[in-house]
């Protein structure tokens, strides 16, 4: 699948798909091209902040799409349990404003998203598509849904199902719009290029996470 000029007219019987990703809460101003079914891979926040999750659905409800479908990333740190149960044990925080919020607060935080369809590890069909959405990505800094590379990896890459028309993921696979020039090396998951590549084979692979990429 290629991607087409934004303004470029949709035949007749064809579903525009409109991708985008890492907006850290900095949708003021952004203008969104026409489509049919919009697909946010992840960052929508800075912290997940309930706070901006709460922005950031406000601003879904007033986009014009048939469908909005998100998957969280590594900067939604509320919507990781594992994380957030770590980190309220830790005496030194890290991020004092997620520490400071009570369990309460953030223990149903996907709720939030009332005008889009969340994916976690699971999938969806939608005007004949199947997608499926899943947010983890390699350790970087030990943020939101970090795995070791390897096994812990493919053991969620192991969870899509064959026969998935979109795959939507937070992080992108080797090779693919992964290099860190500051690292001077790519740090896209080779478990994941594999699982793409040899298994599932969508017909379109969306992903962010590499500002850089």
């Amino acid at each position: 699948v290629d991607p087409i000029p934004y303004d470029t007219p949709k035949p007749a019987g064809h579903t525009r798909f409109v991708c985008v990703s890492d907006t850290h809460s900095r949708t003021d101003g952004i203008q969104m091209p026409y489509g049919d079914i919009l697909l946010h891979t992840g960052d929508f926040t800075e912290l997940g902040l309930p706070s901006e999750v709460k922005k950031f659905n406000d601003w879904l409800g007033n986009l014009p799409y048939e469908y909005k479908i998100v998957i969280a990333g590594n900067h939604e740190l509320t919507f990781d349990k594992e994380f957030m149960a770590d980190l309220v044990k830790q005496d030194y925080y890290r991020f004092p404003s997620v520490s400071k919020l009570k369990p309460e607060d953030f223990d149903n935080v996907q709720s939030l998203l009332t005008n889009s369809i969340y994916l976690q590890d699971s999938e969806i069909t939608v005007k004949g598509f199947r997608i499926y959405g899943a947010p983890w990505t390699p350790w970087f800094n030990g943020w939101g849904f970090n795995l070791p590379r390897g096994q812990s990896l493919l053991d969620k890459w192991n969870l899509i199902p064959e026969g998935i028309d979109i795959l939507m993921t937070h992080g992108p696979p080797l090779g693919f719009r992964d290099w860190v020039p500051k690292e001077l090396q790519r740090v896209g998951c080779v478990e994941l290029l594999n699982t793409v590549q040899r298994r599932v084979r969508p017909k379109l692979h969306v992903f962010g996470g590499i500002h850089e990429g």
